[in-house]
């Protein structure tokens, strides 16, 4: 691949046939940090999360009033409307990937919500994720990783996503009142998001935290709740007002003392020892490391390059984990603008690069999150906390190929004869990124829309 494919595959979400190669594709990647929008005008009528949060737990207190035989119908649309919610945001993503002026950045948003990924099962997260993304990710993916790590952890969707809004501190002062007055009744600590953020947010695994040093986390953590219903309800009327998007800190569930992470000791009060303790691991070395391997596996090989990961992680550290610092030290790398180690298109990068392809700027009638559940990967529920695979393993699978050759199929049938192939390969292609056996294969398509779907299931493609 040559640097203008690179530049507007790689980095970027796919070319387009009504954009010109850029001249300087590095600098092109750089100034986009100017054009960014991080609220773009198909998020600008989704609902917040204060609002969404609000609303649910409205809902959910009139179904505990509801008579018995009418509450599994109110259950139910309390979850078709959440539902609904979640379609709609699914479409501002894909809207926003299709018509962004920059789409280095676009993908980079993408990249941090698969990190700090969440899932929907849960009727409350499925009503969150748009939110989510669009306030603790969009607007942090150009400032400093400790800012991005921690709206993403105190949003309200995560924490209800990792069972954290009910954990409760075995000896706080709620489990106290609990045991006394029921018992019966057993709530305890969760040590979900602990586990999670040290695992997978921020030091990664076999980084050297142990057992105990989940626990300790988790007591701190204990508090860290959302406004409203979906914790134990405060004791205390004079308990803090909740911060807007819904995060609320809840004194009584805090697990009392000093705790000791990683071998440092930390006395902090309250909701000030957990956010000491993430502020450190934000910049623990370990940290730096884990999101520079993932950071050039996402953007240069399956298999990152061992130098291009230590100088990534050498950025982090020295700018204090100032993300665009490390993001020019990416486009900066020669490892970059390799054509080797190519990386394979998840169905949600062959989805957005497709409609890219066939000049695509809005969605009309295309159903977004049917389509990628289609394809395998349903946007904002990958089932787990780690989020969606980034190597080909996950991805190339033959009964992936075949989803992928139908939906090619039936897109270039939509398209007709009003695109030709021969034409739009070597604009979505540049140089030498479109290869003789694909470009013999689209004049020799009996049809345009045959030769269409041949380019979109090509090898070249399927690459950036």
């Amino acid at each position: 691949m040559n640097p203008d494919a690179i530049a507007l595959n790689r980095f970027g979400l796919g070319a387009r046939p009504d954009e010109t190669p850029p001249r300087d594709p590095r600098r092109w990647l750089l100034v986009q940090f100017e054009r960014y929008q991080p609220r773009p005008a198909p998020w600008s009528g989704q609902q917040g999360t204060g609002a969404r949060l609000a609303d649910y737990q409205e809902r959910q207190r009139a179904i505990r009033s509801t008579p018995d035989e009418d509450k599994q119908a109110a259950r139910q649309m309390l979850r078709r409307d959440a539902r609904s919610g979640y379609l709609a945001a699914v479409d501002a993503r894909l809207a926003s990937a299709l018509d962004t002026p920059a789409p280095f950045v676009e993908r980079l948003v993408h990249f941090w919500a698969n990190h700090f990924a969440i899932s929907v099962e849960k009727p409350l997260v499925l009503g969150l994720a748009g939110s989510y993304e669009a306030e603790a990710i969009r607007p942090h993916v150009l400032g400093r990783f400790d800012a991005l790590l921690a709206a993403a952890v105190r949003h309200p969707a995560m924490l209800v996503y990792l069972d954290q809004a009910q954990s409760m501190g075995p000896d706080s002062p709620a489990a106290q009142r609990l045991a006394e007055r029921a018992p019966q009744r057993r709530r305890g600590l969760n040590e979900n998001l602990a586990r999670e953020i040290l695992e997978l947010h921020t030091l990664g695994v076999r980084s050297g935290y142990t057992q105990a040093d989940v626990t300790e986390f988790a007591r701190a953590l204990t508090g860290w709740s959302v406004a409203g219903g979906e914790g134990p309800a405060p004791a205390d009327p004079a308990m803090e007002a909740p911060e807007p998007g819904g995060f609320r800190f809840r004194p009584a569930l805090h697990e009392p003392g000093a705790r000791s992470v990683l071998g440092r000791r930390y006395a902090q009060p309250g909701e000030q020892q957990a956010g000491a303790i993430l502020a450190d691991l934000a910049a623990a070395p370990a940290t730096a490391r884990h999101i520079a391997t993932k950071l050039a596996r996402h953007f240069v090989a399956d298999d990152p390059p061992p130098a291009l990961v230590d100088r990534l992680a050498v950025a982090f550290q020295r700018s204090g984990g100032d993300l665009p610092s490390v993001y020019r030290v990416l486009v900066d790398a020669p490892e970059s603008w390799t054509g080797t180690g190519r990386k394979f298109k998840t169905p949600w990068d062959w989805t957005v690069s497709s409609m890219r392809a066939l000049g695509r700027r809005e969605l009309k009638s295309t159903q977004a999150a049917a389509l990628l559940a289609q394809l395998g990967q349903p946007v904002w529920r990958p089932g787990s906390p780690a989020g969606y695979d980034d190597i080909a393993a996950s991805w190339a699978a033959p009964d992936a190929l075949v989803r992928r050759v139908e939906l090619a199929q039936r897109i270039a049938s939509q398209a007709g004869d009003a695109i030709d192939p021969r034409q739009l390969a070597p604009r979505l292609l540049p140089g030498d990124a479109l290869g003789e056996g694909t470009r013999l294969a689209i004049a020799r398509a009996d049809s345009a829309s045959t030769g269409l779907a041949l380019l979109l299931v090509s090898p070249d493609f399927l690459r950036r």
